[in-house]
């Protein structure tokens, strides 16, 4: 079946008019660590780690100063926390010294700080600011963007590319979440729910119904 990504993305909304980002965050910079955060891990464990996080070194120019050790403690359980503590603090400083303690608002800028890829870049740009930079593409939204038709790439500088072409720019924001959403709730990697999902009649990949 040749994808009708026009109906998918219309159906989409039907579905997820208000997907939004799962990482708990009080501003920008909250956000970026979040992101920074939430590499190889899930959102729900980022949402546990952060409070305590920021309970101890609420502004950047103290996360900054943190002694890596205590922030290897928290962040532990997020996996990587050896180099995730060093973006974190090493960001952090840059923040402070650079930017006057918060999250630039550019992707060139973005692109500069240890541990941050286009990915954290869209995330900060699109949920802090509401710039339309780019796509957000993490596991979930390389899986959906294949399976319904987005792509057939899998680099996922590739894909932001694809989906940037065939989705609306005022929508850049918002399909990302959409798809992280579905992809959580019914398109999961190794069992996806085709006879109870709604995009079924319009997905390339949708698994037919079993007979009776």
């Amino acid at each position: 079946m040749k994808p009708n990504l026009p109906k998918i993305v219309k159906t989409l909304k039907k579905m997820y008019p208000r997907a939004d980002c799962a990482l708990t965050h009080a501003n920008p910079f909250q956000l970026l660590i979040a992101t920074i955060l939430s590499a190889q891990c899930t959102d729900e464990r980022v949402n546990k780690v952060t409070p305590v996080l920021f309970g101890k070194f609420p502004t950047p120019r103290a996360l900054g100063l943190a002694p890596l050790k205590d922030v290897e403690d928290i962040i532990r359980s997020t996996g990587f926390f050896h180099q995730k503590a060093l973006s974190l603090v090493t960001t952090a400083r840059r923040v402070t010294e650079e930017y006057g303690g918060r999250a630039p608002r550019r992707m060139e800028e973005l692109l500069t700080l240890r541990g941050v890829a286009r990915k954290t870049a869209n995330v900060v740009l699109g949920t802090a600011y509401g710039i339309s930079a780019g796509v957000v593409v993490d596991t979930h939204v390389r899986r959906l963007s294949n399976r319904l038709g987005f792509t057939n790439q899998s680099n996922p500088v590739k894909i932001e590319k694809d989906l940037m072409v065939v989705v609306p720019k005022k929508d850049w924001i918002w399909i990302s979440h959409a798809l992280i959403t579905h992809g959580r709730r019914v398109c999961g990697a190794r069992n996806p729910r085709c006879g109870s999902c709604s995009l079924a009649p319009v997905c390339p990949s949708a698994k037919p119904a079993p007979r009776p």
